[in-house]
Parts: C-alpha cells; sequence; structure tokens
C-alpha cells in the first residue's frame, strides 16, 4: 500500500520549495513560479495515475488507453509532463523548456486553461537572474518537487491540493505586505462572508474583485456540493492566472474568471448587459484611489445612478456595482473601511438613498488587525434585494472577539458562529447586537457608525468609599509596625 501524503507534508515541502528563490527576487514575483509548479506536478502525477487505471483496465492496449485519456477533464502532453521537465533539469535552456511545457498544455486545453501562463516566464532574466543561476534555482525547484506524490490515491483528502494552494496564497499574502491585502481575504474572513450570504444550491455566485479566488471557493464550499456557478473578474493579469489554476485545482473546471477591471470595463455580460446573480461577495481595495470617477457619470451599465463617489475613495463604486449585479432575490456581502459607515458628501448620499431602498440587512464590526497589510478595522456590509417589509438592520459589534496573533488577529471558529447565529436568528444581544429601526438610522443622519447602535461601554465598578478608608487605616497601621520592628533590629545592631 502506497504511504498516503498528508496536508501538512506538501504544505511543508512547497515552502520549502521557496528556499531557492529567498533573498533574491520578492515574494510578489517568485510565487507564481512556485504555485504554477505545484499546478503541473499536480496534473502530471494525476494523470499518470489516470493512465496506469487504463492500462490494467484494456490489458495494456494503448490504443484504447489513448482513446479513453482524451475524454479525461484534463490532457497533458507527454513533453509538458513535470516527469519529462524533471529529467531536463540539467539543460541550459531550462526555462525555455518549462515555457515550451506550459504552451501546449495551455493549446491542449484551451477551454480551461487559456492565456493563464502567459503571464508567467521561466527564461526570465531580471526575474530569475542570468542563464547560470536561472537554471540552478529551477532546476533546485524540480527537484524539491519531485520528492512529492500528488497522485489522488495517495491524498489525504479530495481538497489537499486546493488547500496547499490556498496555504502558499496564504504565506506570501502574509510576508508580502500591503499589495498582497489586494488579492488576498484571510481564510477565516472568507468562510465569514460566505455563511452571511447565505448561499445555495443552484446559486449563480460572482466576486467582482475575485483575487486568486479564495473566498468564491468558500462561498461555494458552504453549500457542500458543486451544484453551484462561480463567476469572478480580477484587474491583476498574475492574480487572475492564480484564480483560474486554483479553480481548476478545486475541481470547479466551469468556473467563468475574467481578466479586467470590474469598474471600468465590467466583463461579466450577456447581450451587453451586466449578468444578475444570487449572490455577490467581494473584498475590494480598501478606499481605492483614481477608480475612473471622471467617466462614472456616463457609465453604460447606469451603476452610479444613486451618485458617483470621491474620485479618491472608490469604496462606494464597488458597492453599487455589486448591487446592480443582484437579481430580485439576490444577497451581497462586502468587507469595507469603516469610514463607509459614516463620510458624508457624495458617500452620504449613496447610502443614504441604500437604506431608503431598504438594501442593506446588517452592519457586522470586525476586529482590527485581520488583513494583511494594514491595521485598520474593518466592516461587513450584507444586502438583501428581497427584505421585503422588514426596513430593520442588524449591527453586531464583534470587535473584541479574536485571537491575538504575532503579526495577524485572527477570528476564531467560535468567533465566526457568534456572529453567524446572532444574524441568522436576527436578535439583540447586550453590548454584542442591535436590531435598528430605520427611523433609528434616519434620526442618526444615516450614520452607521456601530458605536451609535452597540453600546459596549462597561461602567466601572462604584468604589465604597467607607471600605476603602477602612483599608487605607489598615495599610497604615501595617506599614507602622513594620517599621517600628525594623527600628528595633537597627538599633540592636548599633545603628
Amino acid at each position: 500500500m502506497n504511504k498516503i501524503t498528508t496536508q501538512e507534508e506538501i504544505n511543508n515541502q512547497v515552502w520549502k520549495a521557496c528556499d531557492s528563490f529567498r533573498g533574491t527576487i520578492d515574494a510578489g514575483q517568485y510565487k507564481n513560479y512556485i504555485l504554477t509548479m505545484l499546478f503541473i506536478k499536480y496534473i502530471t502525477d494525476v494523470h499518470k495515475e489516470k493512465k496506469e487505471d487504463y492500462k490494467k483496465k484494456y490489458n495494456n492496449d494503448m490504443v484504447r488507453v489513448a482513446r479513453a485519456l482524451k475524454h479525461e477533464r484534463f490532457k497533458m502532453p507527454e513533453n509538458s509532463s513535470f516527469d519529462y521537465l524533471y529529467e531536463q533539469r540539467n539543460a541550459t535552456n531550462l526555462g525555455e523548456l518549462i515555457n515550451i511545457a506550459l504552451e501546449d498544455i495551455e493549446e491542449e486545453n484551451r477551454s480551461k486553461l487559456e492565456k493563464v501562463f502567459r503571464n508567467i516566464d521561466f527564461n526570465s532574466e531580471p526575474n530569475l537572474g542570468e542563464a547560470t543561476e536561472r537554471n540552478r534555482r529551477l532546476k533546485n525547484l524540480l527537484t524539491d518537487f519531485n520528492t512529492l506524490n500528488l497522485s489522488p490515491s495517495v491524498l489525504e483528502g479530495n481538497d489537499i491540493i486546493g488547500d496547499a494552494y490556498e496555504y502558499l496564497i496564504s504565506r506570501f499574502a502574509a510576508g508580502a505586505g500591503k499589495k498582497a491585502g489586494e488579492f488576498y481575504t484571510p481564510s477565516e474572513v472568507s468562510t465569514l462572508l460566505a455563511k452571511l450570504v447565505q448561499p445555495k444550491e443552484g446559486d449563480k455566485i460572482c466576486d467582482p474583485t475575485c483575487g486568486s479566488g479564495s473566498l468564491l471557493l468558500k462561498a461555494a464550499k458552504e453549500i457542500g456540493n458543486t451544484n453551484v456557478s462561480l463567476y469572478g473578474q480580477e484587474v491583476n493579469g498574475s492574480t487572475w492566472a492564480l484564480a483560474r489554476m486554483n479553480m481548476f485545482l478545486h475541481e470547479m473546471d466551469n468556473a467563468t474568471i475574467e481578466w479586467g477591471d470590474t469598474i471600468n470595463t465590467p466583463k461579466l455580460l450577456a447581450n451587453d448587459e451586466l449578468i444578475k446573480f444570487d449572490v455577490v461577495v467581494a473584498n475590494p481595495p480598501f478606499s481605492l484611489d483614481k477608480w475612473g470617477a471622471d467617466v462614472a457619470a456616463a457609465d453604460k451599465y447606469k451603476r452610479f445612478h444613486r451618485g458617483v463617489p470621491p474620485k479618491s475613495k472608490g469604496d462606494y463604486a464597488f458597492i453599487t456595482h455589486m448591487i446592480a449585479t443582484l437579481n430580485e432575490h439576490g444577497r451581497a456581502g462586502v468587507v469595507v473601511p469603516h469610514g463607509v459607515l459614516f463620510r458624508g458628501s457624495s458617500e452620504g448620499k449613496i447610502r443614504k438613498q441604500l437604506i431608503d431602498e431598504n438594501l442593506l440587512k446588517a452592519v457586522v464590526g470586525l476586529p482590527a488587525n485581520l488583513f494583511y497589510g494594514t491595521g485598520i478595522p474593518a466592516a461587513i456590509l450584507i444586502f438583501d434585494k428581497n427584505k421585503q417589509q422588514n426596513t430593520d438592520v442588524l449591527f453586531i459589534d464583534a470587535s473584541n472577539n479574536f485571537e491575538n496573533g504575532k503579526n495577524q488577529n485572527k477570528l476564531r471558529t467560535e468567533d465566526i458562529n457568534t456572529i453567524y447565529n446572532t444574524f441568522s436568528t436576527w436578535e439583540t444581544i447586550d453590548k454584542y447586537s442591535y436590531i435598528a429601526t430605520k427611523e433609528e438610522i434616519i434620526e442618526n443622519d444615516y450614520n452607521l457608525n456601530i458605536p451609535r447602535y452597540v453600546d459596549t461601554f462597561e461602567e466601572e465598578t462604584p468604589v465604597d468609599i467607607a471600605q476603602t478608608q477602612q483599608e487605607i487605616t489598615q495599610l497604615k497601621a501595617a506599614l507602622a509596625s513594620v517599621e517600628n520592628q525594623m527600628q528595633e533590629f537597627l538599633n540592636q545592631l548599633g545603628f
């Protein structure tokens, strides 16, 4: 029986493989090489195992084996496999050979992986150094991955490769500073947001700023099966490629992930209109500057009819886009900085109209320092186009419920469950949550700042003056006794 490959083994080995690049190029660059090689290794081992199964089934009739392999979800050209590249690890043009292998994989799997590898160059001198140094790094990378067996029959679980991918992406995000937060949402926040939008079987789910696809996959996981349609758009080319590979590794081959600027060039269209979704989730870049305010008024999709957000803060641009893509019973969940809750001017007008239209369902305040690259606290806004007669808004202050971390704080399972249970049971809990009427929100001039609704102030315990005075008297008497005893000792010693 073959040895089982555990999640920890894979995580440790792929993180070790990063040593070939550390200290020479930025993590933001070498993550693509590591993650792409993990992808090649996995699809190679899957293909090999399938081939061996068919050889046994058809008694080594290679014509029938080849015919059967053509119907698999993935086709592997012979000179594109990880094994072939490992055999060529001493070649002087190793980077070029890997590039050719990726091109052939794309060509053979055009419907799933077209253009996915066009942003990565294993023969890049600026990224990987001159030929000798470049070949050394790539050889080390192949050698490190060669020790892993990623055949499905020996993996610890079905999601192990996808989870390893997520592990790597999170580690890169943790070490890459502010920009990493633009494409990776911490796993616990993704889980919470996915629960709050309550996705169900058969839903069409979209993330208009999908990054590496983690949040989309969390939403699908909440459903518990693959009867779901996933859609996403990502502006960064290399991150878009990660999302496409991530979907494939999680067996979401039919996910539609587009490349482009969601606000200025939305790509998720049907008949030149925005596709409507059951669920929309997003963690957009906080307060994005130069998001496209100068052309928003003329938007052909009429997303900004409530007003144009300020050009230096694009938060409401993403929010209004998300709402514009909801169907008649759609739900949306978005992570925002706290300024979105109370800033005035055009943002205040948009916020007022969203509330007047009875779209806002809940405001959840999160702890500070959850996100990579920023310590500021964030909130989650939940919108629902099917609130019907209920005009109340639930406020939850979860800012004090978390696990302290050295670099980042973390939502614990119990924290996530408490938030979700409060949301699903829709209740007021002293110093934690409050159901506000629309009239109360209007009285607060449409300001959604959470402390206006959830009072977390803890009164100090009243001081008993008489008891405190008695304790002071007792302490003074004890001190005098000690001083007298000390003086007696000093006298005995002749001082």
